[in-house]
């Protein structure tokens, strides 16, 4: 019974339908029991994008991201560069040797930090649903690099 962090942006319509399949491939993958998505947990009773708020937010993600057991890490690029927070998750996780599930749908190249730090490699929503985060298999980098 592992805890998953589902790091990845939230910032556009795209992106966020993005985020809710994956949280909807999680949801029917039997190897899952419990998940943490940060798009899930936005709010605080400060307004949001103020310093109170944002300092929250930071707490909040970063002692869920230290509580999992499991980084699913769906990299989304904006101007050919990976999210920064997404980024920031995936580099804490890989410090603190949890496996990283990274999910990149669109294919784009991947900075070598990322490709380098991951267990698994997938490209396709429907292989969330069946991915053993039990065994955590490896799954090699397949995509191209910059």
């Amino acid at each position: 019974m592992s805890q998953i962090y589902l790091a990845g942006p939230f910032f556009s319509d795209e992106q966020i339908d993005r985020v809710k399949r994956i949280e909807a491939a999680l949801d029917s993958n039997p190897t899952v029991t419990d998940y943490y998505s940060p798009r899930k947990h936005q709010k605080t009773e400060n307004p949001e994008f103020t310093s109170p708020w944002a300092a929250e937010v930071f707490q909040r993600d970063i002692k869920n991201v230290t509580d999992a057991d499991i980084i699913l890490s769906i990299i989304d690029y904006r101007d050919n560069d990976a999210d920064s927070g997404t980024a920031f998750e995936q580099g804490m996780a890989w410090v603190q040797k949890k496996p990283i599930i990274v999910f990149n749908e669109l294919k784009f190249p991947v900075n070598l930090m990322l490709s380098e730090s991951l267990t698994a490699y997938i490209t396709n929503s429907d292989d969330i649903a069946t991915y053993d985060f039990d065994q955590t298999p490896k799954l090699p980098f397949t995509g191209e690099l910059f």
